[in-house]
């Protein structure tokens, strides 16, 4: 599956999650130095799909901040795994609460 997503290096801490024009943001601690925010940006997709760190490889975009990912599994699973990232809420039934 091929995943567009938008990386915001220098960020307070790293997170996946929200929307940018259509691509998933990744909020990364690291600067855009060297490759260091693509690098932790590409763990932390794959922690937040619950990957192994060799399923997500960089397709292109190395030095934009708009990236195009290559994720290996099952494509149905990720796109609703990505979803929910992209719209937290979309998951839930109205009313409901999630406790962490």
């Amino acid at each position: 599956m091929r995943l567009t997503v938008r990386v915001r290096p220098r960020s307070g801490r790293t997170a996946v999650g929200g929307d940018h024009d259509g691509a998933l943001v990744v909020r990364v601690r690291a600067p855009a130095e060297g490759g260091r925010a693509t690098d932790e940006a590409l763990r932390a997709v794959a922690d937040a799909l619950g990957l192994r760190a060799g399923a997500v490889t960089l397709r292109s975009g190395p030095t934009s901040r708009t990236k195009v990912l290559d994720l290996e599994g099952d494509d149905l699973e990720l796109a609703a795994a990505v979803e929910l990232l992209r719209n937290p809420g979309a998951g839930r039934r109205p009313g409901t609460t999630v406790t962490p």
